[in-house]
């Protein structure tokens, strides 16, 4: 599988409630697979990679949040530096929600941003290696 180049939507996520389902609904409505995310699995979290039929590697991921917030699906955007990504949104008026520069072994660091009209989104970089 080809890295994206930097800028690319590149990763997508739907955070639910009930993990089981969405992967029926999803699964069921576009073919797509879905399989165990070893690092974050090894972290305790039920995070589930998917994959379209025929396609070379995952492209998005489901993300059981047990409840603690309220369901939401967001875009991911590969980037050079996270950090650097940042400071460049909020020189242009977004503003940073969350950042996760060192999130474990085999994770990628990722931030979540909001744009200026209030809109979330992700940026990331995958793992090293």
């Amino acid at each position: 599988m080809t890295t994206p180049a930097s800028g690319t939507l590149a990763w997508f996520e739907v955070a639910t409630s009930d993990a089981d389902a969405a992967q029926k609904f999803y699964g069921s409505l576009f073919d797509w697979t879905f399989e165990a995310n070893g690092p974050a699995a090894s972290g305790g979290s039920d995070y589930r990679n998917i994959k379209a039929s025929g396609a070379d590697g995952p492209m998005g991921g489901i993300l059981s949040t047990g409840g603690q917030v309220p369901d939401h699906a967001v875009f991911y955007i590969l980037v050079a530096d996270v950090e650097g990504t940042c400071a460049d949104a909020e020189q242009l008026g977004g503003s940073v929600v969350s950042k996760h520069l060192d999130p474990g072994p085999g994770a990628p660091k990722f931030a979540y941003l909001r744009d200026p009209a209030g809109n979330q989104f992700g940026v990331f970089t995958p793992p090293a290696g």
